[in-house]
Parts: C-alpha cells; structure tokens; sequence
C-alpha cells in the first residue's frame, strides 16, 4: 500500500465534479486501499479521491475510534435524509480549520462495495455527517461553501496568511 498526497484547498481538482467508476477492478480495489492508509495515517474520519488527485467517485470512511470498521463507498450518493443538526467539521484538506456546518442527521444512502456489491446504508449523527461530507467532495463541494460569505472569508484570508507563513 501507498500513502498518498493530500491536496490541499486551492487545488483545482477539489473543484472538479468526480467521474462515475465503471467497474470495480484491481485498480480501484488498491486505491481505495492506498486511501484507507492516507485517511489513517493523517488521523481523518473520512477522504474523498479528489483529495488525493483522482477525479473518481471513490470516498473511504472509518468513524470507529479504535479504525477497525473502514467503509469504501464507490459512487455514493444520498437517497434521502431527515433531520437537521449543526456540528463542527473539519476537512484534511483544510488542516486544523473547522466551523459549525448545518447537515441532515439521519440520511440514507446508496453504493457500490469494493467487491462490486450494490449497498444501501441507513447512517445517523457522525456517520451521516462523514457520508455527506465525503459525496460534497465527490461533486465538488467543501464544507465551507455552507458557510455565510464572511465566515468563508475570514477562513479564506487565514489560508492566505499560513501559506504566507509557509504553515499550508
């Protein structure tokens, strides 16, 4: 397995809406692990292939604390959700920068397996927040697009001053 480089916010992949994988081949069974060791290993719940540099709707999530339940979802997309909650969240391409993000608290949603399997799973509270997280990405979203303008510009203008500082 390989540990792979996370992109960071500015990248313009993390802008690109992500391409449906067409079948699940050796290849993406060894990315989706090589995406599992990255998320471990930076200490995330959650990364989406655009962070990595792959414009493929391919997202791995592990929100168990001791990181022995991974979850690989390849072309997810929520069916349905109820409930709102706002919670903090923070992004491993936005090291270290969190806000308050208003998302669904329960959804549904629906996958493909890395064994090719159709799945559907029924997620609540972080779970669910992590799935809604990792699809934004798979089309193009980061969580501080829910942000009010001047929140987001406020953050905006801390990720100009830790580049300036060579900290991003």
């Amino acid at each position: 397995m390989t540990k792979l480089d996370i992109r960071k916010y500015g990248d313009s992949i993390l802008r690109k809406k992500s391409k449906e994988v067409s079948t699940v081949n050796d290849d993406v069974k060894r990315f989706a692990q090589d995406m599992l060791e990255t998320m471990y290993a930076a200490k995330g719940l959650g990364l989406a292939a655009p962070q990595v540099g792959v414009s493929s709707r391919i997202c791995v999530i592990d929100i168990d604390p001791d990181k022995k339940s991974p979850i690989i979802m390849i072309n997810p997309k929520v069916i349905s959700g109820e409930g709102k909650v706002v919670d903090q969240e923070g992004c491993l391409s936005l090291p270290e920068l969190f806000a308050e993000v208003k998302r669904f608290s329960n959804i549904v949603a629906q996958y493909t397996d890395i064994s090719g399997k159709n799945k559907k799973v029924e997620a609540r509270d972080l779970l669910a927040r992590a799935i809604q997280h990792e699809i934004d990405h798979l089309d193009a979203k980061i969580f501080i697009d829910y942000l009010p303008d001047w929140k987001r510009k406020n953050m905006e203008k801390e990720i100009k001053r830790r580049k300036k500082k060579g900290e991003w």
